[in-house]
């Protein structure tokens, strides 16, 4: 059993500098969260499509795959799993915190995560076993760890992994999106990068970047509307310090949005 105090987390975690200061306060994981595999159903092209549960106590979040500058992004490990050849993770849309000035992206109160399981050999039995590192955080953040396994069959359908796969965001062309271009220009340690999107309004937006490159650090976006355009732009900054070239086909661009989530891959030159 995890157990953290809230003083001692926040001095071994500086980036999570929203800790509460109460250090009397403590608490452990399996009073915040519960995890499980729902074992979901054979899709007709052979994977299997599975969910992973998290269930977290009243006021806790956890985060999205891109969770923010101060969140914790979640790890997933498949080793050990018999029968499969990969895992595809689908990400319903999530929604954006903003705690102490600083935003985060996430899941309120839990998530169902659907997972697409590629067997080696779609005749024969698939065993999922799942290792996932997490985060979660109220007025403290703790780190979270996750041992699953389950074995899938043919099952049938699961509403929970249903809702979740139709929480998606959307692509470009489903929501309108007419144009984008992207330029980008040197900054002392990196690059900017700007986005324009026509795109109709989806309510209050938030924008989100994504490269293909993890080792390139980004900051968060600013954004601004003109009708139907928008434009926004982002920082981006190698762990190596040293210049780097973009990958335009690997960016992802994201805009949350009350009115939905839309989801762009690619962000070509003007």
């Amino acid at each position: 059993m995890l157990k953290v105090l809230t003083f001692a987390l926040c001095a071994a975690a500086p980036a999570l500098a929203f800790c509460a200061a109460t250090s009397a306060l403590a608490t452990t994981q399996d009073e915040v969260l519960q995890a499980d595999l729902l074992p979901g159903w054979q899709m007709q092209n052979g994977h299997h499509m599975a969910g992973l549960r998290l269930q977290l106590a009243p006021d806790w979040k956890t985060y999205w795959r891109s969770p923010g500058e101060a969140g914790i992004p979640p790890l997933f490990n498949w080793s050990g799993s018999v029968n499969v050849k990969s895992v595809l993770v689908h990400w319903p849309s999530p929604v954006v915190f903003h705690t102490n000035g600083m935003q985060t992206i996430g899941y309120h109160e839990g998530v169902v995560l659907p997972l697409e399981v590629v067997p080696l050999d779609a005749s024969k039995p698939v065993e999922l076993r799942a290792g996932v590192d997490l985060g979660v955080c109220n007025q403290i953040c703790m780190p979270a760890a996750v041992q699953l396994a389950a074995v899938l069959d043919a099952g049938g359908p699961d509403a929970a992994i249903n809702s979740a796969l139709q929480a998606q965001p959307v692509g470009g062309k489903a929501a309108g999106l007419r144009a984008i271009s992207c330029e980008v220009s040197p900054i002392a340690d990196g690059l900017q990068l700007t986005a324009v999107l026509d795109l109709p309004q989806r309510g209050a937006e938030t924008v989100v970047f994504e490269t293909a490159d993890a080792g390139v650090w980004v900051g968060e976006a600013k954004s601004v509307r003109a009708g139907g355009r928008l434009t926004a732009s982002v920082d981006l900054v190698a762990s190596s310090g040293a210049p780097f070239a973009l990958d335009r086909s690997g960016v992802v661009v994201t805009v949350l949005g009350a009115g939905g989530s839309v989801e762009i891959a690619g962000c070509p030159a003007p």
